[in-house]
């Protein structure tokens, strides 16, 4: 895949599947016994970013019932990797998976999943990133991650002799921070879908697209990503249906190309929607880049997301972090008005620009504390820069 194709502006997933399956004598109507479920786990889906590569080392993982347990608390479940593997983020993409391992738990209802890493030692570094058109591996910071583990909380339930998968999507791209020295550091966004409830959504983009980010999105912020193959087949494996949080919007984003939105696509348990195939697939006119670039008061541990909103609603084209020491930051956007459609159950979808929309965009500082501020900002003249934030 080549750089041109890979921004800071996108966002990487990786997902982690947990499958609880009912164990052999501990069923529901054995005198007395407990019934357990088997924990399976797995990494997967991560689109390409402004890097070649993005490690990161598993040691653990943890499971426990209350999501305010502590690290000495009790209650832990762990499964320990007999060896801890090293995982490449971005060669996980279209439901590809790593298995890390399995651990047996008492049916019943869990609410925190802890991702432990291995730390950093020696020459060569467990958690990593290869900026892409370089060779070297650069250190990725993961204080937390290595001694307590990455938090996600998110309530599953593991019903006696029966199966559940929880997918747990880690936004990489969004989680790397670069530092002023030029090093990298993680800071971690993840987020959890139980397989009980969630359904597919697939399509094509054109060969000549084959590297293209794709988002599932709702109310103009990411729910999951990926990146469209070598045939130009995207795929979307873990959304929750549509009757429990609404429809989706699929946002097509490649550098040099117009943007694409298929709007209000619905998600139906254990079934696909497909939003194009591969005879008719969703095809994007080339497009103009321009640049948005300033700070935002580094301490604020900022992160940014480029907004377009058209007649049919609000949404996310690109994101990037700040760098944590300066606050600076940058990412390139279309000119050309975003071409949209609306999903109807017909294929192919009719796309047709928001002429109005072209080089428009709000850019979005959101920091830590949980404080935004926002700016609207006109790429259509050129790039522009001094675009700050204070917090």
């Amino acid at each position: 895949m080549s750089s041109l194709r890979k921004t800071l502006a996108c966002a990487i997933f990786a997902s982690i599947t947990l499958a609880a399956c009912g164990g052999g004598g501990g069923g529901g109507s054995s005198g007395g016994a407990t019934p357990t479920g088997t924990v399976n786990v797995q990494m997967t889906d991560a689109p390409s970013c402004g890097f070649d590569h993005v490690f990161v080392t598993v040691n653990e993982v943890r499971i426990n019932a209350s999501s305010s347990a502590g690290d000495s608390d009790s209650g832990w479940t762990s499964i320990t990797l007999a060896t801890p593997q090293k995982v490449d983020l971005l060669s996980l993409t279209n439901g590809t998976m790593a298995t890390l391992g399995q651990a047996t738990l008492p049916a019943g209802q869990y609410q925190q999943v802890r991702l432990v890493l291995a730390p950093n030692q020696g020459n060569t570094p467990s958690n990593s990133v290869v900026v892409s058109g370089t060779t070297n591996e650069q250190a990725l910071a993961t204080p937390s991650a290595t001694q307590s583990g990455l938090k996600i909380i998110r309530p599953f339930e593991v019903a006696a002799n029966s199966t559940v998968d929880l997918v747990l999507d880690f936004n990489a791209c969004k989680s790397v921070v670069q530092q002023g020295n030029g090093s990298y550091a993680l800071k971690p966004v993840i987020t959890a879908t139980p397989m009980t409830v969630a359904g597919t959504i697939d399509g094509f983009v054109a060969v000549a697209e084959a590297g293209a980010t794709v988002y599932a999105e709702q109310n103009g912020k990411v729910v999951s990503g990926t990146v469209a193959d070598s045939t130009g087949h995207f795929v979307f494996s873990t959304l929750v249906q549509s009757s429990t949080n609404g429809n989706y919007d699929i946002v097509i984003a490649q550098p040099n190309e117009t943007t694409g939105i298929v709007t209000s696509v619905p998600v139906v348990v254990g079934a696909t929607t497909h939003v194009s195939t591969a005879g008719q697939p969703i095809v994007l006119p080339a497009s103009t880049m321009n640049a948005v670039s300033g700070t935002v008061t580094a301490s604020a541990d900022a992160s940014l997301r480029a907004l377009q909103a058209t007649s049919t609603g609000t949404y996310e084209i690109a994101s990037a972090n700040a760098n944590l020491d300066t606050g600076a930051y940058t990412t390139s956007l279309p000119v050309a008005a975003p071409m949209v459609g609306t999903y109807n159950g017909t294929l192919p979808v009719g796309l047709a620009a928001a002429a109005s929309s072209a080089g428009q965009y709000t850019i979005e500082a959101d920091a830590a504390s949980g404080a935004t501020q926002s700016t609207a900002v006109n790429i259509t003249g050129g790039s522009q820069t001094n675009v700050n934030f204070a917090f």
